[in-house]
């Protein structure tokens, strides 16, 4: 059997890691009108803020995942089948 599954699974979890491992702080951009905006109104815009991100991260994401999936099932259809595996 070959190594290059345990290796290209190692590498994965290598390069997520530091971005599981990052503050939480690292990760948002600290919008200046967002963070005014959420200090200065009540517990139901603070809500009404957080949903409203979040409807707008989940449709790019999903394109992003889509596209990904779709390249992924596809990635054998343009090889020629007498060529060597380059793996």
């Amino acid at each position: 059997m070959s190594p290059w599954p345990k290796i290209r699974r190692l590498m994965l979890a290598l390069t997520l890691l530091p971005a599981l491992m990052a503050p939480a702080t690292a990760h948002a951009q600290s919008c200046a009108l967002c963070y005014t905006q959420a200090a200065a109104s009540g517990a139901r815009m603070i809500q009404a803020l957080k949903s409203g991100i979040l409807i707008l991260i989940i449709p790019p994401m999903g394109l992003t995942a889509g596209v990904f999936v779709i390249a992924y099932r596809r990635r054998q259809q343009f090889k020629a089948p007498d060529e060597p595996s380059s793996l």
